[in-house]
């Protein structure tokens, strides 16, 4: 049995759908600023966009191939994880949680709660962690 056909069909529409959620919540809140860019636009707040455009549009690839764009989904918990843990509660913690950083706290909780809800583990365990990797050399 290959490690393709222990994922249910039901967790590949899971997948499907938090990919689909992640495309379409960018698109709508954060692609209009590509095309339209705020005049107080900064270096890296451009930057910022064009990262999250590429995650959008690998988001979109991950609706179609929802196994093989999973490096998505990690990337997306470990970046949400990391900012939460090193950013936000330590100004939750102090009382200097301003209310933009409350918002995107809560936008990055939602990730963090929903992508280990869906994910495969099963098969994330066997392809990432028990199956050998990639050789170095020839």
């Amino acid at each position: 049995m290959n490690s393709r056909s222990e994922v249910s069909i039901f967790r590949l529409y899971l997948l499907r759908a938090m990919y689909a959620f992640m495309a379409t919540g960018l698109a709508i809140y954060k692609l209009p600023a590509i095309f339209n860019p705020p005049a107080n636009l900064s270096t890296m707040g451009s930057v910022v966009l064009s990262v999250l455009a590429g995650l959008a549009l690998l988001a979109g690839v991950g609706i179609h191939r929802p196994l093989k764009m999973l490096p998505l989904l990690f990337f997306e918990f470990l970046w949400k994880a990391v900012w939460v843990l090193a950013f936000a509660l330590p100004q939750w913690s102090a009382g200097q949680l301003a209310p933009d950083v409350q918002e995107v706290l809560i936008n990055n909780l939602v990730g963090i709660v929903l992508v280990p809800l869906v994910m495969p583990w099963g098969y994330v365990f066997d392809q990432f962690v028990k199956s050998p990797g990639d050789p170095w050399k020839k």
